[in-house]
Protein backbone atom coordinates (compact mmCIF):
# COMPACT_ATOMS: atom_id res chain seq x y z
CA UNK A 1 0.00 0.00 0.00
CA UNK A 2 1.43 3.39 -0.98
CA UNK A 3 1.88 6.29 1.45
CA UNK A 4 -0.92 8.21 -0.31
CA UNK A 5 -3.36 5.33 0.23
CA UNK A 6 -2.35 5.17 3.88
CA UNK A 7 -2.99 8.92 4.33
CA UNK A 8 -6.42 8.62 2.71
CA UNK A 9 -7.27 5.66 4.90
CA UNK A 10 -6.17 7.59 8.00
CA UNK A 11 -8.45 10.49 7.10
CA UNK A 12 -11.50 8.23 6.83
CA UNK A 13 -13.26 8.20 10.19
CA UNK A 14 -15.32 5.26 11.39
CA UNK A 15 -19.05 5.62 10.89
CA UNK A 16 -21.11 6.52 13.93
CA UNK A 17 -23.67 4.15 15.37
CA UNK A 18 -26.53 6.50 14.39
CA UNK A 19 -26.85 7.81 10.82
CA UNK A 20 -26.31 11.41 12.03
CA UNK A 21 -23.18 13.34 11.13
CA UNK A 22 -21.17 14.96 13.89
CA UNK A 23 -21.35 18.73 13.70
CA UNK A 24 -18.09 20.46 12.83
CA UNK A 25 -17.29 24.11 12.22
CA UNK A 26 -14.16 26.17 11.63
CA UNK A 27 -13.50 28.75 14.38
CA UNK A 28 -10.73 31.20 15.13
CA UNK A 29 -8.83 30.64 18.36
CA UNK A 30 -5.70 32.65 19.14
CA UNK A 31 -5.48 33.90 15.58
CA UNK A 32 -5.55 30.37 14.18
CA UNK A 33 -8.40 28.56 12.47
CA UNK A 34 -9.22 25.29 14.16
CA UNK A 35 -11.91 22.67 13.62
CA UNK A 36 -14.40 22.35 16.49
CA UNK A 37 -16.59 19.28 16.91
CA UNK A 38 -19.94 19.18 18.68
CA UNK A 39 -22.24 21.96 19.89
CA UNK A 40 -22.37 23.96 23.11
CA UNK A 41 -25.07 22.59 25.39
CA UNK A 42 -26.24 25.41 27.68
CA UNK A 43 -27.07 28.25 25.23
CA UNK A 44 -28.58 25.85 22.70
CA UNK A 45 -30.80 24.35 25.40
CA UNK A 46 -32.32 27.80 25.95
CA UNK A 47 -32.78 28.19 22.21
CA UNK A 48 -34.47 24.78 22.11
CA UNK A 49 -36.71 25.83 25.00
CA UNK A 50 -37.72 28.96 23.07
CA UNK A 51 -38.48 26.83 20.02
CA UNK A 52 -40.61 24.42 22.07
CA UNK A 53 -42.48 27.31 23.71
CA UNK A 54 -43.24 28.81 20.30
CA UNK A 55 -44.44 25.45 19.02
CA UNK A 56 -46.65 24.97 22.07
CA UNK A 57 -48.06 28.47 21.59
CA UNK A 58 -49.16 27.47 18.08
CA UNK A 59 -50.87 24.31 19.39
CA UNK A 60 -52.57 26.20 22.22
CA UNK A 61 -53.69 29.06 19.98
CA UNK A 62 -55.14 26.79 17.32
CA UNK A 63 -56.95 24.87 20.09
CA UNK A 64 -58.52 28.10 21.35
CA UNK A 65 -56.54 28.25 24.59
CA UNK A 66 -55.14 31.76 24.18
CA UNK A 67 -54.20 32.11 27.84
CA UNK A 68 -51.66 29.27 27.59
CA UNK A 69 -50.58 30.57 24.18
CA UNK A 70 -49.79 33.96 25.72
CA UNK A 71 -47.77 32.46 28.55
CA UNK A 72 -45.91 30.24 26.09
CA UNK A 73 -44.99 33.30 23.99
CA UNK A 74 -43.71 35.05 27.11
CA UNK A 75 -41.53 32.04 27.99
CA UNK A 76 -40.22 31.94 24.42
CA UNK A 77 -39.23 35.60 24.64
CA UNK A 78 -37.43 35.10 27.97
CA UNK A 79 -35.52 32.06 26.71
CA UNK A 80 -34.60 33.87 23.51
CA UNK A 81 -33.23 36.77 25.51
CA UNK A 82 -31.16 34.48 27.69
CA UNK A 83 -29.52 32.20 25.12
CA UNK A 84 -27.45 34.92 23.47
CA UNK A 85 -26.41 36.54 26.74
CA UNK A 86 -25.41 33.19 28.23
CA UNK A 87 -23.36 32.40 25.13
CA UNK A 88 -21.53 35.73 25.40
CA UNK A 89 -20.98 35.51 29.15
CA UNK A 90 -19.66 31.94 29.00
CA UNK A 91 -17.71 32.33 25.75
CA UNK A 92 -19.79 29.66 24.02
CA UNK A 93 -20.81 31.58 20.89
CA UNK A 94 -20.83 29.59 17.66
CA UNK A 95 -22.08 29.78 14.09
CA UNK A 96 -24.32 26.80 14.80
CA UNK A 97 -25.90 28.61 17.75
CA UNK A 98 -26.53 31.74 15.69
CA UNK A 99 -28.26 29.80 12.92
CA UNK A 100 -30.24 27.67 15.37
CA UNK A 101 -31.39 30.81 17.18
CA UNK A 102 -32.52 32.42 13.92
CA UNK A 103 -34.55 29.37 12.91
CA UNK A 104 -36.08 29.18 16.37
CA UNK A 105 -37.01 32.87 16.15
CA UNK A 106 -38.76 32.27 12.85
CA UNK A 107 -41.02 29.67 14.45
CA UNK A 108 -41.56 31.37 17.82
CA UNK A 109 -41.78 34.99 16.70
CA UNK A 110 -42.80 34.64 13.07
CA UNK A 111 -45.17 31.73 12.60
CA UNK A 112 -46.57 31.42 16.14
CA UNK A 113 -47.93 34.98 16.65
CA UNK A 114 -49.43 35.07 13.15
CA UNK A 115 -51.31 31.79 13.72
CA UNK A 116 -52.41 32.83 17.22
CA UNK A 117 -53.84 36.09 15.89
CA UNK A 118 -55.40 34.28 12.93
CA UNK A 119 -57.08 31.73 15.21
CA UNK A 120 -58.41 34.41 17.57
CA UNK A 121 -59.42 37.35 15.44
CA UNK A 122 -59.33 36.73 11.71
CA UNK A 123 -62.25 34.32 11.29
CA UNK A 124 -64.64 37.07 10.03
CA UNK A 125 -62.11 38.30 7.45
CA UNK A 126 -61.69 35.29 5.18
CA UNK A 127 -58.85 35.79 2.70
CA UNK A 128 -57.97 39.17 4.21
CA UNK A 129 -57.18 37.38 7.47
CA UNK A 130 -54.73 34.86 6.08
CA UNK A 131 -53.19 37.57 3.87
CA UNK A 132 -52.51 39.74 6.93
CA UNK A 133 -51.03 36.75 8.79
CA UNK A 134 -48.79 35.83 5.87
CA UNK A 135 -47.68 39.46 5.54
CA UNK A 136 -46.48 39.36 9.13
CA UNK A 137 -44.68 36.02 8.64
CA UNK A 138 -42.95 37.28 5.49
CA UNK A 139 -41.80 40.45 7.24
CA UNK A 140 -40.47 38.39 10.15
CA UNK A 141 -38.44 36.25 7.73
CA UNK A 142 -37.09 39.34 5.96
CA UNK A 143 -36.20 40.97 9.27
CA UNK A 144 -34.29 37.91 10.51
CA UNK A 145 -32.46 37.52 7.19
CA UNK A 146 -31.43 41.18 7.23
CA UNK A 147 -30.31 40.95 10.84
CA UNK A 148 -28.12 37.91 10.10
CA UNK A 149 -26.27 39.56 7.22
CA UNK A 150 -25.82 42.86 9.07
CA UNK A 151 -24.10 41.37 12.12
CA UNK A 152 -20.95 43.34 12.84
CA UNK A 153 -21.80 46.18 10.44
CA UNK A 154 -24.40 48.14 12.42
CA UNK A 155 -24.29 50.14 15.65
CA UNK A 156 -24.70 47.66 18.49
CA UNK A 157 -26.59 50.26 20.53
CA UNK A 158 -29.55 50.03 18.17
CA UNK A 159 -31.63 47.50 16.27
CA UNK A 160 -32.55 48.42 12.72
CA UNK A 161 -36.26 47.70 12.64
CA UNK A 162 -38.45 46.32 15.42
CA UNK A 163 -36.95 43.09 16.74
CA UNK A 164 -39.08 40.01 16.22
CA UNK A 165 -39.66 39.06 19.91
CA UNK A 166 -41.26 42.44 20.65
CA UNK A 167 -43.28 42.29 17.42
CA UNK A 168 -44.46 38.82 18.39
CA UNK A 169 -45.43 40.09 21.83
CA UNK A 170 -47.41 42.94 20.34
CA UNK A 171 -49.34 40.61 18.02
CA UNK A 172 -49.87 37.65 20.35
CA UNK A 173 -50.59 39.59 23.56
CA UNK A 174 -53.66 41.24 22.00
CA UNK A 175 -55.49 37.87 21.87
CA UNK A 176 -54.06 37.14 25.34
CA UNK A 177 -55.66 40.27 26.82
CA UNK A 178 -58.82 39.94 24.72
CA UNK A 179 -59.31 36.33 25.80
CA UNK A 180 -58.87 37.28 29.45
CA UNK A 181 -61.63 39.89 29.30
CA UNK A 182 -63.90 37.84 27.05
CA UNK A 183 -63.73 40.36 24.22
CA UNK A 184 -66.07 39.52 21.36
CA UNK A 185 -64.33 39.65 17.99
CA UNK A 186 -66.54 41.79 15.77
CA UNK A 187 -65.69 42.57 12.13
CA UNK A 188 -64.44 46.01 13.23
CA UNK A 189 -62.09 44.51 15.81
CA UNK A 190 -60.95 41.90 13.29
CA UNK A 191 -60.04 44.56 10.72
CA UNK A 192 -58.26 46.67 13.35
CA UNK A 193 -56.23 43.62 14.41
CA UNK A 194 -55.38 42.88 10.77
CA UNK A 195 -54.13 46.44 10.28
CA UNK A 196 -52.13 46.23 13.49
CA UNK A 197 -50.62 42.89 12.45
CA UNK A 198 -49.53 44.21 9.05
CA UNK A 199 -48.20 47.45 10.55
CA UNK A 200 -46.19 45.49 13.12
CA UNK A 201 -44.70 43.39 10.32
CA UNK A 202 -43.73 46.55 8.43
CA UNK A 203 -42.05 47.92 11.56
CA UNK A 204 -39.78 44.86 11.56
CA UNK A 205 -38.45 45.62 8.08
CA UNK A 206 -38.36 49.40 8.57
CA UNK A 207 -35.24 51.50 9.12
CA UNK A 208 -36.47 52.86 12.44
CA UNK A 209 -33.84 52.57 15.16
CA UNK A 210 -34.66 50.85 18.44
CA UNK A 211 -32.45 50.75 21.51
CA UNK A 212 -30.93 47.29 21.84
CA UNK A 213 -29.89 47.52 25.54
CA UNK A 214 -26.88 45.36 24.61
CA UNK A 215 -24.51 47.80 26.29
CA UNK A 216 -26.06 47.29 29.70
CA UNK A 217 -23.29 46.14 32.03
CA UNK A 218 -24.79 43.66 34.48
CA UNK A 219 -21.48 43.40 36.30
CA UNK A 220 -21.24 47.15 36.93
CA UNK A 221 -23.18 49.55 39.13
CA UNK A 222 -26.38 51.41 38.28
CA UNK A 223 -28.05 54.44 39.92
CA UNK A 224 -30.15 53.52 42.94
CA UNK A 225 -33.35 54.81 41.31
CA UNK A 226 -32.85 52.45 38.38
CA UNK A 227 -32.92 49.51 40.75
CA UNK A 228 -36.06 50.89 42.43
CA UNK A 229 -37.71 51.32 39.01
CA UNK A 230 -36.95 47.68 38.14
CA UNK A 231 -38.54 46.52 41.40
CA UNK A 232 -41.69 48.59 40.71
CA UNK A 233 -41.87 47.24 37.16
CA UNK A 234 -41.57 43.64 38.36
CA UNK A 235 -44.38 44.23 40.87
CA UNK A 236 -46.61 45.68 38.15
CA UNK A 237 -45.91 42.75 35.83
CA UNK A 238 -46.62 40.27 38.62
CA UNK A 239 -49.95 41.97 39.40
CA UNK A 240 -51.21 42.46 35.85
CA UNK A 241 -48.93 40.58 33.43
CA UNK A 242 -51.32 40.65 30.47
CA UNK A 243 -51.95 44.39 30.40
CA UNK A 244 -48.49 45.54 31.51
CA UNK A 245 -46.59 43.38 29.02
CA UNK A 246 -48.84 44.46 26.15
CA UNK A 247 -48.38 48.12 27.16
CA UNK A 248 -44.61 47.68 27.27
CA UNK A 249 -44.62 46.19 23.76
CA UNK A 250 -46.76 49.06 22.45
CA UNK A 251 -44.50 51.71 24.01
CA UNK A 252 -41.32 50.10 22.68
CA UNK A 253 -42.81 49.55 19.20
CA UNK A 254 -43.84 53.22 18.95
CA UNK A 255 -40.47 54.46 20.22
CA UNK A 256 -38.94 53.85 16.78
CA UNK A 257 -41.30 56.07 14.75
CA UNK A 258 -41.40 58.67 17.55
CA UNK A 259 -37.59 58.82 17.67
CA UNK A 260 -37.45 59.16 13.90
CA UNK A 261 -39.94 62.05 13.97
CA UNK A 262 -37.91 63.79 16.67
CA UNK A 263 -34.60 63.44 14.79
CA UNK A 264 -35.99 64.46 11.40
CA UNK A 265 -38.64 67.04 12.32
CA UNK A 266 -38.32 68.44 15.85
CA UNK A 267 -34.56 68.45 16.31
CA UNK A 268 -33.77 70.41 13.08
CA UNK A 269 -36.35 73.04 14.10
CA UNK A 270 -34.83 73.32 17.57
CA UNK A 271 -31.38 73.65 15.99
CA UNK A 272 -32.54 76.49 13.75
CA UNK A 273 -34.25 78.22 16.68
CA UNK A 274 -31.14 77.99 18.86
CA UNK A 275 -29.00 79.28 16.02
CA UNK A 276 -31.34 82.23 15.44
CA UNK A 277 -31.32 83.05 19.18
CA UNK A 278 -27.54 82.92 19.28
CA UNK A 279 -27.31 85.20 16.25
CA UNK A 280 -29.76 87.66 17.82
CA UNK A 281 -27.76 87.80 21.03
CA UNK A 282 -24.55 88.49 19.10
CA UNK A 283 -26.23 91.40 17.29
Amino acid sequence: MSNRDQDIEAEVEPESVLPIDEHEEIVSEGGKKVRRRGVYLLPNLFTLAALFAGFYAVIAGMSGNFNEAGWAMLIAGVCDGLDGRIARLTGTQSAFGAEFDSLSDMVSFGVAPALIMFSWGFAPLGQVGWAASFMYIACAALRLARYNVQLGTVDKRFFLGLQSPVAAGLVSFVPWVGYRYGLEVTPLIAYLCAIMTVFTGLLMISNYRYFSFKELNFKGTVPYMVFVFIIVLLVLVAQNPHEVLLTMCVIYATSGPVGWLYRTQVKPIEGKTNKAEATGKQE
